[in-house]
């Protein structure tokens, strides 16, 4: 791992962009800046789910100035992660392409549960360590995570589609509050959080918490007004609901504590919040300091190897679960990993050797559903799937990965000018056809090297002996040979 002595966390989140920077001493994050804006990208999505050029706009200017805080960071000091709706957008790569360059990192998607983990243990890591089961809640804009957990471990985690700007555009969309409206709303959102009843009963856990957001921004009000600090009651939103109703529209709202920029969302914010206080039994939510961006340092902290061990366990479960023979996946994933090392000349990041034996394990989990298209239906999966520890994103390059493997290369929607891509596709489609038989291939002699002059031209240098030993697996390499040929880069397999 590398030395780090600062790190920072990007959270795009639907209501606003986040940045937290802070410097490292004795294993523990201490916060030096916090940047917040206001991007509300989560209203800009249109009847078709793409997002709106203003919306898009909105969120590069800020990426703009978050990356124009960062530069200077390594990129192993920087994680930035997007959440419901950079999920739904249709269109997200037309405003993540542009975003990663003006942030200057990467940025990636990342599923439901996945966002409810980073939430539970950015929550857990700033609570006493105590037997208690916890319930903890986070109403976003456009999504609402719950989860359960005990410790420092999240043991049930949910994502639901509803948030207090996907509610306030469809329940008060002109602004305007009405008895009946927020009637209506509740209704609505207790209709999708229904299912939530079986697996948060109150006889499954003994404190709630809620995180950022909605109920920062009700807490905050409710303490302007006199109530007690650090929770949330039923009495309390019963009170805010009277306000709220009495002031009838966004813009007559006069309440301390509300901030200009939650007014046209509270509304929203509030039915989802009295929603689960209804269905779930709450009685008191306690305000809880942690959130995302805080589970996100706690991965890049000390406990990158924990967060590594959780991607490995989500492979090995994905492989079990669709049944691939796990000793011919790590088969295939040694022998790529001897030929991504030979073409980097053993200086491949350990990270991208990682992913390239996760993907050697998962090659053939679509084995079970057809034969001839498995890597087809390997790639649906894990574009599909959600598989703790890992983006949205870094499931897509794995899919894709898989997908590759095998067959013609021009199916696969994915850029050629990604290097490293490229050159994990090459040393796993190389290692499936030399493990062929299923069984260790005999390597000695083969070299695969890069032209110095032409970083796009590949040689395969093979022993005569060896072709003569082998010669199917002479004839899948050639075949290879020839797969490569309509794509900008190109593979000679040279007998010497």
């Amino acid at each position: 791992m590398q030395d780090r002595t600062r790190l920072a966390a990007v959270d795009l989140g639907s209501n606003s962009f986040r940045l937290e920077i802070g410097r490292i001493e004795h294993g523990q994050f201490y916060r030096t800046e916090y940047l917040k804006e206001t991007v509300r990208q989560g209203n800009g999505l249109d009847e078709n789910r793409n997002l709106t050029l203003d919306a898009m706009q909105r969120g590069w200017d800020c990426l703009a100035r978050f990356g124009e805080r960062l530069a200077g960071f390594s990129d192993f000091e920087v994680r930035a992660v997007a959440t419901q709706t950079l999920r739904e957008a249709r269109n997200r790569d037309a405003f993540l392409l542009p975003g990663m360059k003006l942030l200057g990192f990467p940025i990636d998607v990342i599923s439901g549960k996945e966002e409810a983990r980073l939430i539970y243990q950015g929550v857990a890591q700033a609570l006493p360590r105590t037997a208690e089961r916890r319930l903890v809640i986070d109403i976003g804009g456009r999504s609402t995570e719950l989860i359960l957990g005990k410790g420092l471990e999240p043991l049930e985690m949910e994502s639901y589609r509803v948030g207090s700007i996907a509610w306030s555009m469809r329940y008060f969309a002109d602004n305007q509050f009405s008895k009946r409206a927020f009637q209506i709303a509740e209704v609505a959102a207790k209709a999708v959080l229904d299912e939530a009843l079986t697996l948060y009963a109150p006889d499954r856990w003994d404190v709630a918490y809620g995180s950022a957001g909605t109920v920062n921004a009700v807490a905050d009000v409710l303490v302007a007004a006199g109530w007690p600090e650090g929770s949330v009651s039923r009495e309390g939103l019963d009170w805010l609901l009277d306000k709220l109703l009495s002031a009838q529209s966004a813009d007559r709202i006069r309440l301390a504590g509300m901030r200009e920029d939650r007014k046209a969302i509270i509304g929203g914010g509030l039915s989802v919040l009295r929603a689960l206080f209804d269905l779930l039994g709450i009685k008191q939510l306690n305000q809880a300091s942690g959130g995302l961006r805080h589970g996100l340092l706690q991965d890049m902290l000390g406990e990158g190897q924990q967060h590594t061990d959780l991607k490995a366990h989500s492979v090995a479960r994905l492989a079990a679960k669709f049944g691939a023979d796990a000793a011919h996946g790590r088969r295939v994933g040694q022998v790529a990993t001897q030929f991504l090392k030979q073409l980097t000349n053993g200086k491949t990041d350990e990270r991208w050797l990682r992913k390239l034996n996760w993907a050697a394990q998962l090659h053939e989990i679509g084995g079970h559903i057809s034969h001839s298209d498995f890597h087809k239906h390997g790639a649906y999966i894990l574009d599909n799937t959600d598989a703790l520890g890992f983006a949205i994103t870094e499931l897509h390059k794995l899919s894709m990965l898989v997908l590759g493997h095998r067959g013609k290369l021009r199916k696969l929607e994915t850029d050629f000018e990604d290097e490293m891509f490229i050159l994990q596709l090459l040393a796993l489609r190389l290692a499936v056809v030399l493990c062929h038989a299923r069984r260790d291939p005999e390597l000695a002699g083969l070299q695969l090297n890069r032209n110095p002059v032409n970083p796009r031209d590949f040689k395969l240098s093979l022993p005569q002996a060896w072709a003569q030993k082998f010669p199917q697996s002479a004839h899948l390499l050639q075949e290879e040979s020839i797969a490569w040929q309509k794509t900008p880069w190109s593979l000679g397999v040279v007998l010497k």
